[in-house]
């Protein structure tokens, strides 16, 4: 099944990603916010874990890939220092425990969903956009 994601931060002018169509497991036409949640990071600790860990001597990375990195606002060489694979149950927990405690909201089709267990409808062109919450920080003296 394929889904469209979008994920921006609140405070910054271009979203972190935008409209990136990736392929999650077959979820039906009419999971839970939960249910789409799990699909989600299962297919992003799949990506993350097939990534290779293998060192280069010598990294490098042409004009095009510079210009295109400075559009997302970070540009790194991509590497992976942590050598371990992600747990994809502890993930899903992490998530949905994020969720609930309102560290991130989500919208799909520009409505947004407060409860896990909310059913919704996927279409073709539905677009799933997380917005990663940030507070403020400061210290009282």
């Amino acid at each position: 099944m394929h889904l469209t994601i979008s994920a921006k931060q609140l405070g910054r002018k271009r979203p972190l990603i935008s409209n990136k169509i990736i392929e999650i497991d077959d979820i039906g036409p009419n999971p839970t916010i939960q249910r789409l949640i799990e699909a989600v990071v299962d297919q992003q600790v799949r990506e993350y874990n097939s990534k290779p860990v293998e060192k280069s001597l010598l990294p490098f990375m042409d004009q095009e890939v510079i210009d295109n990195a400075v559009g997302t606002g970070k540009v790194g060489f991509g590497s992976i220092y942590n050598e371990a694979k992600a747990d994809p149950l502890a993930a899903k927990r992490t998530a949905l425990q994020a969720y609930a405690d309102g560290l991130f909201v989500l919208f799909v089709d520009d409505r947004e969903f407060t409860d896990s267990n909310d059913t919704i409808t996927l279409h073709p062109t539905t677009v799933i956009t997380f917005i990663r919450l940030t507070f403020l920080a400061g210290s009282y003296w």
